[in-house]
């Protein structure tokens, strides 16, 4: 069979109707990035078809190009779309809307749920996009979408400035930003979203634009928050802010069987933290030889994690009771550069491990709370997992719903639950735990979720409705305006109205 024959049988399989391989070579004629096909090999920094001779690190091209973080995914794509600028975005979108194919997005990295791949259709890959430009006298800095929270702070940090993003560097920016954004700076400078001036975006029509408050204000609203519904970002335009070189940090662990004391201290500490100061606990074995005595390593334990976004004594000084509520185990607080805090957790989230997170926003962290939490760390199947408390409030609560479609500012605490493991053979007994300690902490919530820690996509619709409350059919005239048609399905979705899942996928990671 020759090569172009082989290539129309791959293209077949990309859709539910065949696609011929003149097609997608009018496509890639147009393309300046790189397609990965299956079974393509790389030869002197090019990409081959699949008739040439290929060695077993060559098969290995289109294995890597559709693997992704999370290694509980494997999902082959028809046709991967390395893009390298807007340009290649615009024809991607193109290409798949007038072929009816299932499309994927994929950002910088981490996405949890796997959504930035798929099976049959079209990767549109942005990870090679990674430029950033910090303009410092205005304080802002321009943000490809194929960034990782690591390019931004090199580059924000040379000018001791900083912009709210995740809590491990290899995050990608664009999923975490549009699901809202978590990070260690929130209570003083707020969510990711909060701190975006602009997006550039590509629309399900291949159209290509900027919003802002001035310009599209309405779909500015929904994507800080709303996930990648309604186009391909390509680009933020971050404010910033004076942060670092050096700030004030509190990493202290304390023995699992004083954890619900633990909390209860916790629980009284941040209630009057002044907004500087951004914490988080983990509760689980956390097994680091190098970090724990010998005697400790593969006990239960509980960990607080914060930074003060100020001047480093008085740092010091208000993250000192936090270093007091008990013996620790280990102390590890003290002044660090913010990019060496920034990157703390990265070694603890390794490409290929298997991973599957939910949460929750808890009403309050009561007695009861407490109770629960104790016991669905003790109860974990794996020594890598851990379940964690975040100090919402501060500037997060401060900016209303009307300002962006984020919706989880009303409560104080965001209950996530991490299952972290290793073997294929256990993730039976790691998923049925996150399932069963988030039906279990149901009762101290309303059921309203933190987009970026979803899991798999199980919940759907009900899901969203639920975290959005009224706001949900604000984005859903959103959805109908900019992707009637659904073409970005593989996300936290906002289905269109009038389609079978609003009756009854693509997604930046």
């Amino acid at each position: 069979m020759g090569e172009a024959n082989i290539r129309a049988v791959v293209y077949f399989c990309m859709a539910q109707h065949a696609i011929s391989a003149e097609q997608v070579e009018q496509f890639e004629a147009g393309f300046h990035g790189d397609l990965v096909r299956p079974g393509d090999v790389r030869k002197s920094g090019a990409l081959s078809g699949p008739s040439e001779r290929r060695s077993r690190s060559e098969n290995a091209v289109y294995d890597d190009a559709r693997a992704v973080w999370n290694g509980m995914i494997d999902k082959r794509p028809g046709l991967i779309a390395r893009c390298r600028g807007v340009g290649d975005v615009i024809s991607a979108v193109n290409f798949a809307r007038d072929n009816d194919l299932l499309v994927a997005v994929r950002g910088g990295g981490h996405n949890v749920a796997g959504t930035a791949v798929c099976d049959d259709g079209l990767v549109i890959d942005l990870s090679e996009m990674r430029g950033v430009w910090v303009d410092p006298g205005d304080r802002t800095a321009w943000v490809q979408a194929g960034a990782t929270w690591a390019d931004v702070d090199h580059e924000t940090q040379s000018f001791g400035l900083a912009t709210p993003g995740g809590v491990v560097s290899e995050t990608g920016v664009a999923g975490l930003t549009l699901g809202g954004g978590i990070g260690h700076l929130r209570c003083k400078y707020g969510l990711t979203c909060d701190n975006l001036a602009s997006v550039d975006l590509v629309t399900a029509d291949g159209d290509f634009l900027t919003a802002s408050e001035d310009e599209h204000a309405d779909l500015f609203w929904g994507l800080r928050g709303g996930g990648g519904n309604f186009g391909i970002v390509t680009g933020f335009e971050f404010d910033l802010h004076p942060v670092g070189p050096e700030v004030a940090t509190c990493v202290v662990f304390y023995p699992g069987d004083r954890m619900a004391e633990c909390l209860r201290a916790y629980r009284k500490y941040v209630a009057s933290a002044p907004d500087e100061i951004s914490t988080l606990t983990m509760s689980g074995v956390m097994p680091e030889e190098e970090l724990f005595p010998t005697d400790a390593v593969n006990d239960l334990k509980i960990g607080i994690v914060g930074c003060y976004a100020g001047p480093v004594e008085k740092g010091e000084r208000a993250l000192a009771l936090l270093r007091k509520i008990d013996e620790p185990i280990a102390d590890f607080s003290g002044p660090m550069p913010y990019v060496e805090f920034q990157q703390l957790f990265d070694e603890d989230y390794p490409d290929g491990m298997r991973y599957y997170w939910k949460s929750l926003y808890l009403d309050d962290l009561s007695e009861s709370a407490i109770d629960r939490i104790a016991y669905w760390s003790d109860v974990a199947p794996s020594p890598l997992s851990t379940v964690d408390i975040w100090q919402m409030g501060g500037a997060v609560a401060q900016v209303d719903v009307e300002n962006s479609a984020f919706a989880g500012r009303h409560a104080p605490f965001l209950l996530g639950v991490e299952a972290n493991w290793e073997r294929p053979k256990d993730d039976n007994a790691n998923v049925e735990w996150v399932r069963d300690c988030l039906d279990d902490m149901r009762q101290f919530s309303d059921g309203s979720v933190y987009l970026n820690f979803p899991g798999f996509l199980e919940e759907g619709d009900d899901m969203m409705r639920a975290t959005f409350g009224p706001t949900y059919e604000r984005l859903v005239v959103l959805k109908d305006e900019y992707d009637p048609t659904n073409l970005f399905s593989l996300n936290q979705n906002i289905a269109p109205s009038g389609s079978a899942e609003a009756d009854g996928g693509a997604c930046h990671d």
